[in-house]
């Protein structure tokens, strides 16, 4: 699809930030979205087909490409991917050391996989906006967001994961009774302040899941818009526009990861202290 020449400019816009949606219709039943108000309508059940399917294809190939290392790790002079795996291992287990203030044997590879998994998605925005939306466009499909931390649903997804892991630890390390506890009696340990205490720490709790989600899903959609708005200008403003703002995103999508997982790191800490 060419920017700007073919289509207007609000349709291009429109279309390259419009999901591959799949769901139920009030009129046409389960099936594809032809357009954005198609896929309001289907409701809250509607699966991103592309959200879902790029997701999963990064979650494999982080997989397949550690295992690989694994598989390929010699104690002498070490090849490129082993070199890398090794910086990434390294890297996440100074910051779950940094952060995490307990003992827990699940918060390492936690971390190693939200920190990895997180950046092989954000790291496909480096693609150039018009390539897979024009790929998949000749195979029949009409929209294909490849980037699945433009989507609100990925990103709520895993943070409402950790979320339910804070849930979980607070009431096994801590007990009921002192999860309950530590609600009410925090910042102001007085019984004539647990109202204020409870409405405080309940709020602080819920906002968690969703300032991580927003905070990931926020940068990586304003990145998104602006490569898409970068594309519609003439040929030569693209090429003097596009790559130095891609190598300013690459610190961007590494950045974002990172702040992800090290705050979930955090959170999860806190879950696990005794105040």
């Amino acid at each position: 699809m060419a920017a700007g020449n073919e289509v207007s400019p609000t349709y291009y816009i429109q279309h390259h930030l419009q999901n591959l949606t799949f769901g139920n219709h009030p009129e046409n039943g389960w099936s594809l979205a032809s357009s954005a108000e198609e896929a309001r309508e289907m409701g809250f059940w509607a699966v991103h087909l592309d959200t879902m399917g790029w997701s999963i294809a990064m979650g494999l190939l982080f997989i397949w490409l550690f295992r690989k290392a694994g598989k390929i790790a010699t104690t002498g002079v070490p090849g490129k991917l082993q070199n890398a795996v090794e910086m990434v291992f390294e890297f996440v287990e100074n910051m779950v050391q940094g952060a995490f203030h307990g003992r827990n044997p699940i918060i390492a590879p936690l971390a190693l996989t939200l920190f990895v998994w997180i950046l092989l998605m954000n790291t496909l925005k480096i693609i150039p906006v018009d390539y897979f939306p024009e790929l998949f466009a000749r195979l029949g499909v009409d929209y294909m967001k490849i980037v699945p931390t433009t989507d609100p649903n990925a990103t709520l997804g895993m943070a409402l994961g950790v979320f339910c892991l804070i849930l979980y630890y607070s009431f096994k390390m801590k007990g009921v009774g002192g999860f309950a506890k530590e609600l009410s009696l925090t910042p102001f340990n007085h019984w004539a302040l647990i109202p204020f205490n409870l409405l405080l720490e309940i709020i602080a709790l819920l906002v968690k899941p969703f300032s991580l989600a927003m905070r990931l899903f926020g940068n990586m959609f304003a990145g998104e818009v602006i490569f898409i708005l970068i594309a519609m200008l003439p040929f030569w403003a693209i090429w003097l526009l596009d790559v130095p703002w891609a190598i300013f995103h690459i610190l961007i999508v590494t950045l974002q990861a990172f702040i992800f997982t090290v705050l979930s790191v955090v959170y999860l800490s806190s879950a696990h202290e005794h105040h």
